[in-house]
C-alpha cells in the first residue's frame, strides 16, 4: 500500500468519526434544556463540522494529487 494510500484511509476513518460525532451532538443538542448546555453542545457542533470541512478538504487536495489534476 503506498503511503498515499494509508493517509487517504486514516482520512477517511477521521472523516467517519467525525460525521459519528456530529450526528451524537445534534441529538444530543435536541434533549437538552439548559441554556448553558445548548451553548456547549452547539459550539462543538461547530468545531466537529469545521473539522469535517477541512478533512474532506485534506481528502480532495489526496485524490486530485493521485490524478494528477489541480
Amino acid at each position: 500500500m503506498h503511503d498515499e494510500d494509508i493517509h487517504l484511509t486514516e482520512i477517511e476513518r477521521q472523516i467517519a468519526t467525525t460525521t459519528a460525532t456530529l450526528r451524537e451532538l445534534i441529538e444530543q443538542s435536541a434533549s437538552y434544556s439548559t441554556a448553558m448546555s445548548e451553548e456547549l453542545v452547539g459550539q462543538r457542533i461547530d468545531e466537529q463540522a469545521t473539522r469535517l470541512e477541512i478533512l474532506i478538504g485534506r481528502r480532495e487536495e489526496l485524490l486530485r494529487a493521485r490524478t494528477g489534476k489541480s
